[in-house]
């Protein structure tokens, strides 16, 4: 066979394995943005490498394989839609308390559900594999909180806070295979509309 046939045949199968390397890259972006959503976002945003990006969404990924996360039984899940019934109602006169205290409960349910309690960016990145849509209410909510602690935060931003932990907090209390967050899961403590006549409104 003439030497140019082999050399041709060279470039071809340098064609093709490139073609699927860049397919099997395609695949696995796809992938994960559909899995972490707007969490894949920001996460290439924050490295401002998308290769970087998505090696960090993988290494997400394997770590929380490593732990067993699993729904909360029934008592377990009733008693801490009552304690959010409690925090909710304290927020009318106590804010500030009423969102650290969301905060705290928050931490103690995904103890229960077999989170490692780690830095609180750690345990953000492994929520994020579970619940990419409501991760970022987690930080949002969290950065308020803490915010409160040193520096005066308005009644409004304490307000926003409490009904963004509120929103994890139903994720994370819903029944495995349920679609609908809070179903089951008490009384009306986790109802959006019963929860912001609780949450109200105040001037800060």
């Amino acid at each position: 066979m003439a030497p140019l046939v082999w050399v041709v045949i060279a470039i071809a199968v340098v064609v093709v394995i490139a073609l699927v390397a860049v397919g099997a890259r395609k695949r696995r972006t796809a992938m994960l943005r559909g899995r972490f959503g707007p969490e894949y976002d920001r996460a290439v945003q924050n490295r401002d490498d998308r290769r970087a990006a998505e090696a960090d969404l993988r290494g997400r990924e394997k770590r929380r394989a490593q732990f067993d996360v699993k729904p909360l039984p029934e008592a377990t899940r009733l008693r801490f839609a009552t304690e959010w019934r409690d925090v909710q109602e304290n927020f009318v006169e106590e804010p500030a308390q009423a969102t650290t205290a969301a905060d705290a409960l928050i931490t103690r349910v995904m103890e229960a559900r077999g989170y490692p309690m780690e830095d609180f960016e750690a345990q953000a990145e492994l929520v994020s594999v579970d619940h990419p849509d409501t991760v970022e209410n987690y930080r949002f909510a969290h950065a308020v909180g803490q915010r409160s602690q040193t520096e005066q935060v308005s009644t409004e931003d304490l307000r926003e806070a409490l009904l963004r932990y509120r929103s994890l907090f139903q994720e994370l209390l819903r029944p495995e295979g349920n679609g609908a967050p809070g179903d089951g899961a008490g009384p009306a403590d986790l109802d959006p509309d019963y929860d912001d006549q609780r949450v109200g409104r105040r001037e800060a």
